[in-house]
């Protein structure tokens, strides 16, 4: 089992949401994140200039089985990218056990 972990633009949530449902990937987690990115200079709107230095961001978690996570990880990859700077990130890692709390089941069985 492996962990995904996912920082990706806000705007790009739903499109990311939308993509892992159709490939069946139906629980993940996620969280609204602040970030420091590496653009130096601010954006300007209506006259007013605005930093960009903190940078709004969503955190995306999942745990699939070895056989979802090329499929999962392409997914997102695809469905959150626009091709400019501060598309985000995805992180994989091992996962060495899960166990789900209402029944005790341990493994696979425990996130499907």
């Amino acid at each position: 089992m492996y962990k995904i972990e996912s920082i990706i633009r806000k705007s790009k949530f739903d499109e990311v949401k939308e993509a892992l449902q159709h490939i069946e990937v139906n629980f993940f987690s996620y969280w609204d994140v602040t970030g420091v990115g590496n653009e130096t200079k601010g954006s300007v709107y209506r006259g007013i200039e605005y930093s960009t230095t903190d940078i709004q961001r969503r955190y995306i978690v999942l745990i699939v089985t070895e056989d979802f996570l090329e499929k999962t990880v392409e997914t997102i990859r695809k469905s959150a990218k626009t091709g400019n700077v501060g598309d985000g990130k995805i992180f994989v890692s091992p996962v060495s056990e899960v166990i789900r709390i209402r029944t005790n089941e341990r493994g696979t069985n425990a996130i499907n």
